[in-house]
């Protein structure tokens, strides 16, 4: 395959291990993340800051994950995968301690940022880790219980936000990483064997790196930050034109450096392009309904943020479900079919919970949909390891997870300019379900494309065939 492994044979005991570090180090970026959104009131008032300004914590650690992905899971890939998830593990729990003890807001958007420096290393590279150490015969299953266990975060992490901020304090959020942190990486030490790409030296294209990184950089603020300076606004308009053009330098140097920090083939493997795709499809719609819901709840229905909190734990518990969910179909479909199958019943429920007002069918609606929509986001990671070689891994995860946290990104500034613009028409709620039934409609579409292509590349032999465990 082109992956060299060094380190301790992983076994019964190894695999155990591996799966367990893994894991926990992605429970830790998925609790990390829905926990601080809760969050954002109480650092305010502690550090005497404007509710826009302590969203500056959030924003940083996206920008540094959106931007690094692509570089994590290559170092990966070139030098080792164990020393890069050591490395982002170690880094993590640092920066959570950093967090933590922050008497700043200045202070406690570096410690983010470190942070989510370190989730774009781990989160790349934890996919390649498990797709290299566990047999092709578990690693779908291996890579569906470790998003089962990080989508856990998921559906604790808006109760553990809350229940910390309203309790001892936001700053617990972070105390509580740090030693769960410190588990995962005694885990990695002791368990993870090393693996790379054999093929490739060992140099990284630095100017690729820098050219990507500030584009995405660029893209992700000019996403993030817009709809506060308006889309319109210099600033605003001056990022996007930086990550125009570093956009179209990165292609022109990949194309023409010998040892490119992402290989353009890659694009050219069809079922890896229709996994990345209706992924990047399913998270955005899953962006947007959980923001959609949570407005819904609490303005229309008019629910407290623990009520509201209720509502989210069963769509949560059902994301959490899809990790070994995905991991059972890929034993019995091709990847590119329960992608589609995924966008289907996301769409669906998209649309079913814009036509639902009563509450015995908004739960269920809101749980079918979510089925879909976590589906084909945490199924995207398993099914990306099956149409490309193991050598290759870090780089196509650390893509396929750019995409979908960018355009992710992209989908909530576009619900928050529609809303602006819908509301005083419509009104919020007509506003709300109308944007649901676009991205519902547009799911549904993308699926049905998705299944014909599916179908074609299959009887063409362009697409895996589902191996039993």
């Amino acid at each position: 395959m082109g992956a060299t492994s060094a380190g301790p044979a992983p076994g019964t005991t190894g695999h155990a291990g591996v799966l367990s570090a893994v894991s926990i180090a992605l429970f830790c970026i998925q609790l990390d993340f829905f926990a601080l959104n809760l969050a954002i009131p109480g650092i305010s008032t502690e550090l005497h800051v404007t509710v826009s300004a302590a969203q500056w914590t959030l924003s940083a650690y996206m920008l540094a994950i959106g931007c690094l992905f692509i570089v994590g899971g290559r170092l990966g890939d070139l030098f080792g995968r164990r020393p890069v998830l050591l490395t982002g593990i170690a880094l993590f729990a640092a920066a959570s301690v950093g967090c933590a003890l922050a008497p700043s807001l200045g202070l406690l958007v570096a410690a983010r940022v470190a942070q989510g420096v370190g989730a774009a290393l781990i989160f790349p590279v934890s996919v390649s880790v498990i797709t290299n150490a566990f047999p092709e015969a578990t690693r779908a299953r291996a890579l569906g219980a470790a998003f089962a266990i990080a989508n856990v975060g998921t559906a604790v992490g808006p109760f553990a936000g809350g229940g910390f901020t309203d309790g001892p304090g936001w700053r617990w959020i972070f105390w509580l990483l740090a030693p769960l942190s410190a588990v995962s990486l005694a885990l990695a030490l002791w368990y993870v064997p090393d693996s790379r790409d054999d093929r490739a030296p060992r140099q990284i294209d630095l100017p690729g790196c820098l050219t990507v990184v500030t584009g995405l950089a660029a893209l992700t603020l000019a996403v993030e930050r817009g709809s506060a300076w308006g889309w319109d606004h210099p600033r605003t308009l001056v990022l996007y034109a930086v990550a125009a053009l570093c956009g179209a330098l990165f292609v022109r140097r990949e194309r023409t450096c010998r040892h490119p920090l992402v290989d353009f083939a890659l694009f050219r493997n069809v079922p890896f392009d229709l996994v990345t795709v209706m992924g990047s499809v399913s998270n955005m719609g899953y962006a947007v309904t959980v923001f959609l819901a949570t407005l819904q709840l609490q303005q229309l229905r008019g629910l407290s943020a623990l009520l509201a909190g209720t509502v989210f734990l069963a769509p949560a518990l059902m994301v959490a479900c899809t990790g070994p969910l995905g991991a059972w179909f890929s034993t019995r479909l091709r990847p590119t079919t329960v992608m589609a199958l995924a966008g289907a019943v996301a769409g669906s429920g998209m649309i079913g919970l814009s036509l639902v007002r009563a509450w015995w069918l908004y739960i269920p609606a809101f749980t079918w949909c979510a089925l879909g929509l976590g589906l084909g986001w945490t199924f995207a990671s398993v099914a990306t390891q099956q149409v490309i070689p193991p050598a290759r891994a870090g780089e196509a995860s650390g893509v396929v997870l750019t995409a979908l946290v960018v355009l992710g990104a992209i989908a909530l500034a576009a619900v928050a300019s529609a809303i602006t613009a819908l509301t005083p028409e419509t009104g919020p709620e007509r506003a709300y379900d109308a944007i649901l039934r676009t991205g519902g409609t547009i799911i549904l579409a993308a699926s049905v494309l998705a299944a014909l292509i599916s179908r074609r590349l299959a009887a063409r032999g362009l697409v895996p065939s589902p191996r039993r465990a």
